[in-house]
């Protein structure tokens, strides 16, 4: 289970500069350690050369001569990402990418993931590269589910070939889930959910039971839906809604250690004036014991010597 507390906390304490870098919105780890290797990055005044330096909040970070922006707060946006536009800053062969597609007021955000070019649907943005790395990792266990039209006649046995798994070209996938749900003329719409998240799976499987995919359109990652999300718009998750998905839902009680604990349970016992059992046996107890008060009516003021019985001796005569 993907452990998401420490990245809402204001001081993570020491960390590795990659893991500092990331969780200010700047990169991702590993682009931060391609930055350093360049020279790009600096700490207290020296130019770094290896990322394996551990920094805290006193460490002074420039990179390209600008200090580290303050770490925010984590926070997640949905966008639709319309096809034809790449994931990624640039592109040397000047497609249109997704952080142009961004409204102006849009803060610095990394994407979770990637949607290839021609793929579209949801994209989830954060400005924290720590919380998107999390969110990637195979641990997570967040299933990405797809719907894909593809051209030909899915048979239920090569479903049911991926649903345990393949080998193709010496990559492992893992299994995955995999339904026909409309078959038409010369396409079907098959829905998919996977946990990896391989560069261009959904494609390649497909291919490996001799499909070929025309459409492919994310529908959600883990708990998050595209839903009604029109082609490029961006909505953000409310904070509570994020935390509670992430697992971390707690009182404010709770989160200042104030919360009180729950009362140990009494012992068992029997209340005053309580009677267990049946209501026959019940009935049968208030019977005997009101035999027994006609009984014996004067038991109450009964001494020692048995004073208050009647004696139903015959007194002498006195003859």
């Amino acid at each position: 289970m993907t452990d998401f507390q420490a990245i809402f906390q204001d001081d993570a304490g020491p960390e590795r500069i990659a893991k500092r870098m990331a969780r200010a919105g700047l990169c991702s780890r590993r682009d931060a350690e391609r930055w350093i290797a360049a020279g790009r990055v600096s700490l207290d005044g020296k130019v770094l050369e290896s990322p394996a330096v551990t920094v805290d909040a006193k460490s002074k970070i420039r990179v390209d001569g600008k200090p580290l922006p303050q770490i925010e707060v984590p926070r997640l946006w949905r966008y639709h990402k319309p096809r034809g536009h790449i994931t990624s800053t640039r592109d040397m062969r000047g497609r249109t990418t997704v952080f142009e597609d961004f409204p102006e007021d849009m803060p610095r955000v990394v994407t979770v993931g990637r949607l290839d070019v021609e793929s579209e649907g949801l994209l989830l943005l954060t400005n924290d590269g720590e919380l998107a790395r999390l969110l990637e990792l195979p641990s997570t266990a967040w299933v990405r589910r797809y719907r894909v039209r593809v051209h030909g006649r899915p048979q239920p046995e090569a479903l049911e070939k991926l649903k345990r798994g393949v080998v193709i070209d010496g990559v492992k996938y893992g299994p995955i889930e995999a339904q026909l749900d409309h078959q038409g003329p010369s396409n079907a719409w098959v829905t998919v959910g996977l946990r990896e998240g391989k560069n261009r799976e959904v494609r390649r499987l497909m291919e490996h039971i001799q499909l070929s995919v025309n459409r492919l359109i994310r529908i959600s990652f883990g708990p998050f839906q595209l839903g009604n999300l029109e082609p490029s718009q961006v909505e953000e998750v409310k904070q509570r809604s994020l935390k509670d998905q992430l697992g971390l839902k707690k009182t404010e009680a709770q989160a200042q250690g104030t919360a009180k604990a729950k009362p140990k349970p009494k012992p068992h016992a029997k209340p005053k004036g309580q009677s267990y059992g049946s209501k026959r046996d019940q009935a049968r107890h208030a019977k005997t014991a009101a035999r027994n008060a006609a009984r014996a009516p004067g038991r109450g003021n009964a001494n020692k010597t048995g004073a208050g019985h009647a004696d139903h001796r015959r007194k002498p005569t006195g003859r």
